[in-house]
């Protein structure tokens, strides 16, 4: 049973959605590495629910800094952050306790954990436990610009609404970095939120899409086969609750084209070796080649719904309808893109510690 993910720079997740509080552990820290309790708090205010396109659950995310931070600089060794709870509502759920909300783990959870689970709220498979996530890559982040490497998302579809794709990524990850509801085309901003709204209202939820960028990685990063970029990239990607595909670059595409048409040819630009388009999404062999890594992620609607549900009682296996109860987002992706950010920026510095050694970031 683990919650630990990364090689030489890992993040062990801990807590449940109404339990006593969250948190993270961060490990292989190189030391010297600022610490900016304001970015924290900013990058957490990213994800946290805002107005009607969110759940009425609101949680302060105040968090503390247990360890592994002295003087507002990193020690090298184990951060351990904690987020406490306080907003919740336990009670919500105790009808539902044997009955498995559709397209949730509450079915799962039981056959792996046998009843003993904490499952209000969706317990320790809740999107709640992103925020620890979050707080624990935004020491990360800082680092990472330093060294010039820029990560931005942006919703690129929400239900059948579309933004526009990235053009400047420097400018378009800027202009990503603070903005709470992240599209790039502020008129597709209005009509994606319109179609939440009217979700919500009707008792419903939508899906949508993520698109990401990551800018300033040095060629040479990455492993063949089992420990590619995209492997890396895609196991810490489909931790994240309700992500449920991942493609680079041309993705799926690829399957219309020609070689001729899908073939990043090179070139040299700015005095470097560059490719002339990026239809691989910045990675060749597993291997960066100093492209923009380009990824999207599928985000599917938030299984908790209003509307009447068919379900099986777990105890009597008898067939039933349910009516779920809690508070809960009728679109999860506008909060989803700064958690894909964060455990992005988590992924890529385990990547180049790997390669370039554990100072280097510091």
């Amino acid at each position: 049973m683990k919650n630990t993910f990364g090689d030489n720079l890992s993040i062990t997740l801990f807590g449940e959605s109404h339990g006593a509080a969250i948190g993270a552990v961060l490990d292989g820290v190189a030391p010297g590495i600022p610490v900016d309790k304001a970015f924290i708090e900013s990058q957490l205010s990213l994800r946290r629910p805002q107005g009607k396109i969110s759940t009425p659950r609101r949680e302060t995310d105040s968090f503390k800094i247990l360890s592994g931070v002295l003087n507002g600089f990193t020690c090298g060794t184990p951060i351990c952050i904690v987020i406490e709870n306080s907003d919740f509502k336990s009670e919500d759920y105790n009808a539902l306790k044997d009955l498995p909300r559709p397209s949730h783990a509450d079915f799962t959870a039981r056959q792996k954990y046998h009843g003993f689970e904490n499952s209000a709220g969706g317990g320790h498979f809740s999107g709640r436990i992103t925020a620890a996530l979050v707080a624990a890559s935004a020491i990360i982040i800082p680092a990472l610009n330093k060294k010039g490497i820029y990560i931005g998302t942006h919703i690129k579809k929400a239900l059948n609404i579309k933004d526009r794709d990235f053009s400047d990524y420097y400018t378009d990850i800027s202009f990503l970095s603070d903005k709470y509801f992240a599209v790039l085309d502020t008129s597709s901003e209005e009509k994606m939120e319109s179609c939440i709204i009217d979700a919500a209202k009707a008792g419903d939820s939508i899906g949508g899409t993520l698109e990401t960028a990551v800018i300033g990685m040095p060629e040479g990063v990455g492993e063949p086969w089992f420990d590619t970029v995209e492997g890396k990239l895609s196991h810490a990607l489909f931790s994240i609750p309700a992500i449920k595909a991942v493609e680079f670059g041309a993705g799926f595409l690829f399957s219309d084209m020609h070689g001729s048409t899908a073939n990043d040819e090179f070139i040299v630009a700015d005095g470097k070796i560059q490719t002339k388009t990026n239809n691989n999404g910045g990675i060749l062999g597993g291997i960066t080649s100093g492209m923009p890594i380009i990824f999207r992620c599928a985000v599917k609607p938030t299984p908790t719904i209003t509307k009447p549900q068919n379900t099986v009682n777990m105890k009597t296996l008898d067939e039933t309808q349910m009516i779920a109860a809690g508070r809960h987002d009728p679109f999860i992706a506008h909060r989803a893109r700064i958690v894909i950010d964060s455990i992005t920026a988590l992924t890529v510095a385990d990547l180049l510690i790997s390669r370039f050694g554990t100072d280097w970031l510091a």
